[in-house]
């Protein structure tokens, strides 16, 4: 069975839209808004998660071997980096909860690259079109990493 519970890896903002988001050491989700200080808040894609076990699996790949590139939490522009999450499990309208108090919802499975990300130019390829997942803010809170992330199938 999938896993529907993991943890909060990393939390990632950006002050403009198409690099790289950095590493915050907490964030405040605002309902139907999104996370406080992020470009991307305000959107109908609020909130945008990405499990770190799928930045390994791109970073194993042979052409980013190849090309000596290492991933860290943000580089494909995700809000919420996970660990121990299977997303490829949700679909439109789950709801996930952060720390049992936070509810956001998944609006959004994947999306078309915007003239291309810094990713895709190094790479040729990005995960975030088919495997990032985007959520509107529900109930809001404070959220670290280390946080509990779960969801219900």
């Amino acid at each position: 069975m999938a896993n529907s519970k993991g943890k909060i890896y990393s939390i990632n903002t950006s002050k403009e839209k198409g690099v790289p988001k950095q590493q915050v050491p907490h964030a405040y989700l605002k309902e139907n808004y999104g996370i406080e200080g992020d470009i991307h808040a305000g959107g109908e894609r609020q909130v945008s998660l990405l499990s770190w076990e799928a930045i390994n699996t791109q970073e194993n790949c042979p052409k980013v071997k190849k090309k000596g590139i290492k991933f860290k939490p943000g580089d494909f522009a995700e809000n919420i980096t996970t660990k121990g999450l299977d997303l490829t499990k949700l679909k439109i309208d789950d709801k996930i909860s952060i720390a049992d108090k936070i509810i956001i919802e998944v609006f959004q499975i994947g999306k078309k690259c915007h003239n291309y990300c810094e990713i895709y130019k190094k790479l040729g390829s990005c995960i975030m079109p088919k495997q990032g997942i985007f959520a509107k803010v529900i109930k809001g809170g404070k959220i670290i990493p280390g946080d509990s992330i779960q969801f219900t199938l």
